[in-house]
C-alpha cells in the first residue's frame, strides 16, 4: 500500500504549485486596494446560500465551481459532492449514482425534464440502462446543479435513491447586453502521447429593455485515450476464474508434482485462473455541440424561455487482446475458441490426446468476501508433457469499431405567468433523443499454439508475470513446427439503439397564507418514452470450418501475415509488477476492415437484421400531485402526494420451435433480395431476416438452407402499475446559522428496459416442466421508503459544517438469473402443443441502505486560502446477502483552493471504496447472481469487485488582464491504477491505467 510513489510526487509537486501562489501573485496585486470576491468565493458562497434556504436536504454546485474545478464533464463535478459517487471509463467520470446504489436509480435532469443520451461503448449501447451518460455534457453549460437527497411530490418521479436537476444559464441573467467568453487550448494524454484540440465559446446578447436576450454556446473538444490492461478475459470456459477437478484434469497427478510438497489430492478444488491476458484499447474522444437559449420577458408576470441542447461524441475505438487457454490445456481440449464440451475436439501429440499439468505450484488460502475459506493457486507452470507437439494454448484478437457514437439532445420550453398576486401558472414542454451506436464492430481471431504457460500472480495491483512457452515469436502466422497462430473466426456487426421521450408538465401555485400553510402547489405531467435498440451485421462469403477431431481449421483460410504493429513499447509500464510478458500484435484499423470488406458481402438491410437482440419498448408515464408549503416561525416545510402511473408495452422476440416431427423450424426463410415468405404456422414470423444465418457464395459448396438458424417473431407484452407517493419536508432554524432538517418519502425507480423487452430464449421441456429465458414483464417498479434526518451550521463566511443520517427501505430490487412465476405460452417442440413456460428471468427482492454523511467547508481565516471535505458511508443489505451492484460502502473528497484577483488553484482529491463491477443493466438471464458449488459448498457466485480508488486532479487560472484568463487543468494526478478481484484480492480479475490528463487554455471573456 506505500508502493505508489505517483501519489506521493503529484501530490507533493501539487502542493508546492499552491504554496508558491501567494509569492507569484505578490507583485500583480500589489497596486490594488480592494479585493473583489470572485471566483472560487463567490461561487462557494451563493452554493451555501442555496443550500441553507433550501427546505428539502440539497447539494449545490455553480457555475463557477465547475469552472475552477479540473472538470470536464457534469459527472465529474457532481462526484465532488458528499453522497455522490462515479462510474469512470478511461478515467473520466460518465455515470452519477447516490447514496450507495446503481446509476440507474438516480435521476438526472436538465431544466426540470428527463434528458436522454446515448452511450458511446458498444457494450453500453446493448444494455438497455436508465442510467444517464454524462460523457456528451461538458461542464461549462451548466449553470447550476441541484442534488435533491430528499424527494417531494413536485419533483419528477424515477430517482429511487434521489434527484439531480441541472440548469443551464438564461440569457437575461446576464449583467451585460453584449458579453461571452472564448476559449481556445489543448488537451494532452500522457499515454498515447498525442495532443488534440480543445475549444468552446459562449455570446450572449439582450436588448436594453432587458425584455429579450439570446445566447449561443458551442464547444468542440478532442482527446486521444488509452488504456493498458492485464485479465483474466479469455475464450470459452477459460475466460475467469474456476477449480481444479483432478478426475478430468488428467494431466494433474502425483508424479507431475513430484518433488513440489503437493499430491493432486491436494490441488482438488483449488482455486486458478482461466487465462493470463493482456489487453490494449486505443480510442479517441470528439465531442462537438452546443446549446442556444432564448428568453422573453415583457414584464414582472411573464417569463418564457426555449432551449436546446445537441452534443455528439465520436468515439472509434481499436481493443487488442493476447489471452492464454489454461482450463482448455488442463482438460485436453484442443477447440481453437476455447469450447472444453465433450464433443469438442481434442488435443493430439503425434496420434495421442495430451493433458497440460501443473508443475511448480504456489498455493495461498483466501477468505472470500463471503466468510468462505478457500485455496488459490497463486503461481504454476501449466505444460504440456515434455516432447508434446505445440497444441491450442490461447488466442488473440483485434477488434476495430468504426462509427462508434453517442449523441443527446433536448428542446424544451419553459414559461412561467403570474395570473393574479396569488396565483402562478408553469408549463414545461420538452422533447430529447439520444442515439448510441456503432456501425460496424469488426474484428479477427487467431488461435494460438504451443507448449505452455508460466505465470505468478503478485498482489492485486501489480501485474502477474507471464511467461509462454513453445509458442515461437509474437506475430501472425504459424510456425515449422507448428506453433504460431492462425486465423480461426472473424465477425463484424453493428448496433444501434435509440431513445425518445416528450413531456409536457402544468404546474400552479397559490398562495394562501393560512396559519402554516403558506401556499398550495398542484400539477399534472405526462411523458412518452420509446426506446428501440439493434444489432445487424453482414453475410461471409466462405465458412471457417473446424476438423471435429483436431480443432484445426480445414477452410482454406488465410492468416494475413502484412498489415499487423506489435504492441507499442511502453504497453504497461505503469502496470508494474516487473517482468512480465507484455507482447503482443494487432491488425491495424486499414487491415482489420479491409479483411472483413473482403469477406463480406452485401444482401440486404432487412437480411442483415439480428432480430434476436431487439427491444422494441414504450412507456407512458402520467403523474399528478398535490403539495402544500409550511412555514412557521422557525418551521418551515412542504408535504404532498404524487400519484404515478406507468404503462409499458413491449414487443418480445421470441424463438420458433422445430417441428418435432421433422425437427426442422415450419417456416421457411426468405433469401436477401426475395420476396416474404408466410408462414401459415407463425403468421407473425419474421422471415426475411438473416439473424446471423450463413449465405456463402456458391463457391463454398454450401447452399442457402431456408431452414437453418433461428427465426423469431414477436410476442406483445402490456402492463400497468400504479404508485402512490408521499412525501414530508421540515426544516427548523434552530439558530440563523443553524438548520435542522427531517424528510421522509416514499420514491420510485422503474426497471431496466432489457428487463421488460429482451428476447426470448431457446424453450425447452423436460420431466419438471418447461422454461424458457427471457424478460420478466412482470417486474414491477423498485419503491424505497427513506427517512432522512440532518444538520447544518453555517458558521462563518463560505463556512459550514453539516450531517445527515438516512435510511432507506427498497422492495422490487432485482435478482437475475431465476425462474419466476412469469408464464408465456409457447410450442412444446417435443408433441408441437402450444404449453405455458416459466421464463428463467429477473425476480425481486428487498433491499436496505443505511449512512452517514458529514461535509466540512472553509477559509483559513483571511488568507486567500481554504479546503472543501466531505465523507459518506452507506451500508447496504440485499435480502440474499450479496452486496447491492455498484454500492461503495466509503466515498469522500477533500479539496483546497487559493484565489485572489490575479490567481486561483484548487488541488482536489477523490476516494471511492470498493464496489461490485458490473454493466449498469446485467442480462435478466445473468448468473451473476446465482449460486456455484465449490467442494461441495454453495456459496453465491463470484462478482466482480472494483477495488478502492484515490484519484488527484488540479486546477489554476491566471487573469493576465481583467479579460485574458490563462488556465490550466491536470485530472489522473497519479496515474492511478484501477483494479478488480473476484472472491478476495487474491483472485486478481483485471488491472487497467490510463494514463495522466492535462489542458491548456487561454480565455477571453467580454
Amino acid at each position: 500500500m506505500f508502493k505508489q510513489k505517483p501519489l506521493a510526487a503529484a501530490v507533493s509537486t501539487a502542493l508546492f504549485g499552491l504554496a508558491a501562489l501567494p509569492a507569484l501573485a505578490q507583485n500583480a496585486e500589489a497596486p490594488m486596494q480592494t479585493v473583489e470576491v470572485t471566483g472560487i468565493r463567490a461561487s462557494m458562497a451563493k452554493s451555501l446560500a442555496v443550500k441553507k434556504n433550501a427546505t428539502a436536504n440539497v447539494e449545490v454546485i455553480t457555475a463557477e465551481d465547475v469552472g475552477k474545478m479540473p472538470d470536464k464533464n457534469l459527472a465529474d463535478s457532481l462526484q465532488r459532492l458528499a453522497g455522490v459517487a462515479v462510474r469512470t471509463d478511461y478515467d473520466e467520470a460518465e455515470k452519477v449514482s447516490m447514496r450507495g446504489t446503481n446509476p440507474d436509480m438516480t435521476m438526472i435532469m436538465f431544466n426540470g425534464h428527463a434528458v436522454a443520451v446515448g452511450d458511446w461503448y458498444v457494450a453500453d449501447q446493448a444494455s438497455s440502462s436508465r442510467s444517464t451518460s454524462l460523457s456528451l455534457v461538458p461542464s461549462h453549460v451548466l449553470n447550476q446543479a441541484l442534488v435533491y437527497k430528499t424527494s417531494q411530490a413536485n419533483l419528477v418521479d424515477g430517482g429511487l435513491a434521489g434527484t439531480i436537476n441541472v440548469t443551464t444559464r438564461k440569457p437575461l441573467q446576464a449583467k451585460e447586453r453584449l458579453s461571452g467568453v472564448v476559449s481556445g487550448g489543448l488537451s494532452y494524454t500522457e499515454l498515447p502521447d498525442k495532443t488534440a484540440p480543445d475549444f468552446n465559446a459562449t455570446v450572449n446578447w439582450k436588448n436594453e429593455a432587458n425584455t429579450f436576450g439570446i445566447m449561443v454556446q458551442g464547444f468542440a473538444e478532442k482527446r486521444y485515450v488509452r488504456r493498458d490492461s492485464v485479465s483474466r478475459f479469455a475464450y470459452g470456459t477459460s475466460s475467469g476464474w474456476g477449480e481444479i477437478n483432478t478426475s478430468t484434469m488428467l494431466g494433474i497427478t502425483d508424479a507431475s508434482l513430484a518433488g513440489s510438497g503437493y499430491t493432486a489430492a491436494d490441488l482438488n478444488g483449488v482455486r486458478l485462473p482461466g487465462s493470463m491476458s493482456s489487453e490494449f484499447v486505443e480510442s479517441v474522444r470528439d465531442r462537438k455541440g452546443g446549446l442556444v437559449s432564448m428568453q422573453f420577458k415583457p414584464n414582472a408576470d411573464l417569463d418564457v424561455t426555449m432551449t436546446g441542447f445537441h452534443s455528439a461524441m465520436n468515439a472509434n475505438n481499436h481493443g487488442r487482446l493476447t489471452s492464454s487457454a489454461i482450463y482448455s490445456m488442463l482438460l485436453g481440449k484442443n477447440s481453437p475458441l476455447g469450447a472444453t464440451a465433450a464433443t469438442s475436439a481434442n488435443t493430439n501429440s503425434n496420434g495421442q490426446r495430451v493433458y497440460a499439468q501443473i508443475r511448480n505450484p504456489v498455493i495461498v488460502t483466501e477468505r472470500t468476501i463471503y466468510g468462505h475459506e478457500l485455496k488459490v493457486l497463486k503461481a504454476a507452470d501449466i505444460v504440456f508433457p515434455d516432447g508434446t507437439t505445440p497444441q491450442y494454448v490461447g488466442n488473440s484478437e483485434g477488434f476495430f469499431r468504426d462509427g462508434a457514437e453517442g449523441s443527446g439532445s433536448f428542446l424544451d420550453l419553459d414559461a412561467k405567468y403570474r395570473v393574479t398576486p396569488d396565483l402562478t401558472l408553469k408549463t414545461l414542454l420538452s422533447t430529447t433523443r439520444g442515439v448510441g451506436k456503432t456501425d460496424r464492430d469488426q474484428g479477427l481471431t487467431l488461435a494460438r499454439y504451443g507448449t505452455g504457460i508460466s505465470y505468478a500472480l503478485g498482489s492485486l495491483r501489480d501485474a502477474p508475470y507471464v511467461q509462454y512457452q513453445g509458442t515461437g515469436p509474437n506475430q501472425p502466422g504459424l510456425n515449422p513446427d507448428g506453433s504460431g497462430y492462425v486465423v480461426v473466426d472473424r465477425a463484424a456487426s453493428g448496433v444501434k439503439t435509440i431513445d425518445r421521450e416528450s413531456s409536457a408538465q402544468l404546474d400552479a401555485e397559490y398562495k394562501l397564507d393560512k396559519g402554516w400553510v403558506q401556499s398550495l402547489e398542484a400539477g399534472a405531467r405526462f411523458s412518452n418514452h420509446k426506446r428501440t435498440s439493434g444489432r445487424w451485421g453482414p453475410a461471409f462469403r466462405q465458412p471457417i470450418t473446424l476438423d471435429a477431431t483436431t480443432g484445426k481449421v480445414t477452410t482454406p483460410t488465410p492468416t494475413p501475415t502484412t498489415g499487423w504493429v506489435p504492441y507499442p513499447g511502453n504497453f504497461g509500464s505503469g502496470l508494474d509488477g516487473g517482468y512480465w510478458d507484455n507482447s503482443g500484435f494487432s491488425f491495424t484499423p486499414d487491415a482489420t476492415k479491409a479483411y472483413i470488406s473482403e469477406n463480406t458481402k452485401e444482401t440486404s438491410a432487412e437480411w442483415e437484421r439480428r432480430v434476436s437482440s431487439e427491444i422494441d419498448l414504450r412507456e407512458r408515464q402520467a403523474a399528478a400531485y398535490l403539495m402544500a408549503n409550511l412555514e412557521s416561525g422557525r418551521w418551515s416545510g412542504n408535504v404532498g402526494v404524487r400519484y404515478v402511473r406507468t404503462t409499458v408495452d413491449a414487443q418480445i422476440p421470441t424463438p420458433i420451435p422445430a417441428d418435432p416431427a421433422t425437427g426442422k423450424r415450419p417456416c421457411d426463410r426468405t433469401p436477401p433480395g426475395g420476396a416474404p415468405i408466410p408462414c401459415a404456422a407463425y403468421p407473425g414470423a419474421i422471415t426475411t431476416a438473416g439473424d446471423a444465418s450463413a449465405y456463402f457464395d456458391p463457391s463454398s459448396g454450401l447452399p442457402f438452407d431456408p431452414k437453418g438458424g433461428t427465426m423469431y417473431y414477436k410476442t406483445a407484452s402490456h402492463r400497468v402499475f400504479n404508485n402512490v407517493l408521499p412525501s414530508l419536508n421540515l426544516r427548523y432554524e434552530i439558530t440563523p446559522d443553524m438548520i435542522a432538517r427531517f424528510g421522509a418519502s416514499r420514491t420510485i425507480g422503474r426497471q431496466n428496459y432489457n428487463a421488460y423487452g429482451s428476447g426470448f430464449g431457446t424453450p425447452g421441456c423436460d420431466a419438471s416442466g418447461c422454461k424458457v429465458t427471457g424478460p420478466n414483464p412482470d417486474l414491477k417498479p423498485l419503491t424505497a421508503d427513506n427517512i432522512d434526518l440532518s444538520w447544518s451550521w453555517y458558521f462563518a463566511r463560505r463556512s459550514a459544517v453539516s450531517v445527515s443520517v438516512f435510511h432507506s427501505k427498497i422492495d422490487g430490487y432485482v435478482k437475475t438469473g431465476t425462474v419466476g412465476t412469469s408464464t408465456i405460452e409457447l410450442t412444446d417442440p417435443r408433441d408441437n402443443t402450444v404449453k405455458s413456460f416459466f421464463v428463467n428471468t429477473s425476480s425481486q427482492q428487498g433491499a436496505r441502505i443505511s449512512g452517514l454523511e458529514v461535509s466540512y467547508e472553509q477559509p483559513f481565516g483571511s488568507t486567500p486560502f481554504g479546503f472543501t471535505s466531505n465523507v459518506s458511508r452507506a451500508k447496504t443489505k440485499v435480502d440474499d446477502g450479496r452486496p447491492m451492484v455498484g454500492a461503495s460502502e466509503w466515498a469522500g473528497n477533500l479539496g483546497l483552493y487559493f484565489e485572489n484577483d490575479t490567481l486561483s488553484a484548487r488541488l482536489v482529491t477523490n476516494y471511492r471504496s470498493e464496489y461490485v463491477n458490473s454493466t449498469t443493466a446485467p442480462s435478466p438471464t445473468a448468473n451473476s447472481q446465482g449460486n456455484s458449488v465449490i467442494n461441495g459448498v454453495l456459496m453465491p457466485t463470484a462478482p466482480t469487485m472494483a477495488a478502492p480508488i484515490t484519484t488527484l486532479a488540479f486546477n489554476a487560472s491566471y487573469n493576465i488582464t481583467p479579460n485574458l484568463v490563462l488556465t490550466f487543468d491536470a485530472t489522473n494526478l497519479t496515474n492511478v491504477k484501477r483494479a478488480y478481484y473476484r472472491y478476495s484480492e487474491e483472485e486478481q480479475q483485471k488491472l487497467d491505467v490510463s494514463g495522466r490528463q492535462f489542458y491548456l487554455n487561454l480565455k477571453y471573456r467580454f
